[in-house]
């Protein structure tokens, strides 16, 4: 399983969640953020921030180091654009890597996670057995297979075991 498919928490990320003002366009939202806000299911990143579009005018913004406090930094820089809500504290988000991460995610969900069908930055909203997610697809050459999971943090746990169990099904030869 190890050389197949690891879980890794990223911990101590800043999360929110962004919602446009009825008729801001996510152009204006990006604009207003330093990089352009994805209009279909997918994840852009650019300046420290990652956003994962989940709807339409609605993204989960993501940062690694984020400037304290983090929601109001983000209001202050759409100035008014889009509602900010702050979901560091309610999501865990764990990288899913190696060569079987695809076919792992795959017997979870219930979307086509095929390359051509969900290649690099693609983003789904969806559930993995039973738990709501958001789910998208790095974009690293050196690590193609990547997947990253936000999963509410009360279900952390139910994530973790459903993963474990399902990894350890994994087949060498079919991947």
């Amino acid at each position: 399983m190890a050389d197949l498919v690891t879980l890794t928490e990223r911990p101590g990320l800043a999360l929110a969640t962004i919602m446009a003002r009825q008729g801001v366009d996510a152009a204006a939202v990006g604009a207003a953020l330093g990089l352009a806000a994805p209009i279909r299911p997918e994840r852009r990143a650019g300046g420290g921030l990652e956003l994962v579009a989940t709807g339409p005018g609605q993204w989960l913004a993501v940062a690694d180091a984020p400037a304290s406090p983090w929601p109001e930094v983000l209001e202050s820089r759409l100035g008014g654009l889009a509602s900010v809500s702050d979901q560091s504290g309610a999501y865990v988000v764990w990288r899913i890597a190696g060569p079987g991460a695809r076919a792992l995610c795959q017997r979870g969900v219930a979307i086509d996670l095929h390359p051509d069908a969900f290649p690099p930055g693609a983003a789904a909203t969806t559930v993995i057995a039973h738990l709501g997610v958001v789910l998208w697809r790095l974009e690293d050459p050196n690590a193609p297979e990547t997947f990253e999971v936000a999963v509410f943090r009360s279900y952390a746990q139910s994530f973790r075991h459903w993963f474990e169990i399902t990894a350890r099904s994994l087949d060498p030869q079919r991947i």
